[in-house]
């Protein structure tokens, strides 16, 4: 796709946008249910994965680590949207390769110590690019990557987050 694409892509899209802004606001879902053992089919639309405990957690690394998918799920934003902002910009990318690495203390999670935060204390997002971009235009590249970035975005603004429950009639 070129960026005449994309833009003749969107266009539509934007136009409605700008007209009823209403029409932007969507929700999106996830379900999952509790599975064998201590695990939570998810069913993504696309195919259904198992997340189980982390190795580190007492699990047999059989199922997907929930904090994996949540590095999988910046990479994969991270990636299109990296694609689509060269695209538009005309950035041609013979190739790219997109890392993200966290770094999580257990016991936080596993209740040992409370003065260990549960969940990432860090993550690093890298880029690896075979382009002749310019540095200027690589510097524009990244930044409008995370500008866009949903995922990067809600990871490092959080999103208020509402919980709930319902007690199934039974």
């Amino acid at each position: 796709m070129n960026a005449e694409e994309l833009r003749s892509l969107q266009a539509p899209v934007k136009q409605q946008y700008r007209q009823e802004p209403e029409k932007a606001r969507i929700t999106l879902r996830a379900e999952g249910r509790l599975g064998e053992g201590v695990t939570c089919k998810i069913e993504t639309g696309k195919a259904s994965v198992e997340a189980g405990l982390h190795p580190a957690t007492g699990g047999d690394g059989l199922s997907a680590c929930s904090g994996d998918m949540l590095l999988e799920a910046l990479v994969g934003c991270a990636g299109v949207t990296l694609n689509a902002v060269a695209t538009a910009l005309g950035i041609r990318l013979r190739d790219a390769i997109v890392r993200a690495e966290g770094d999580l203390d257990f016991r936080g999670t596993l209740g040992v110590s409370k003065d260990v935060p549960v969940g990432f204390q860090q993550i690093r997002l890298q880029f690896d690019l075979d382009t002749d971009a310019s540095e200027e235009q690589l510097a524009t590249l990244l930044r409008l990557t995370e500008r866009y970035c949903v995922v990067y975005q809600t990871l490092s603004r959080p999103a208020k987050i509402d919980v709930e429950y319902r007690l199934a009639s039974g």
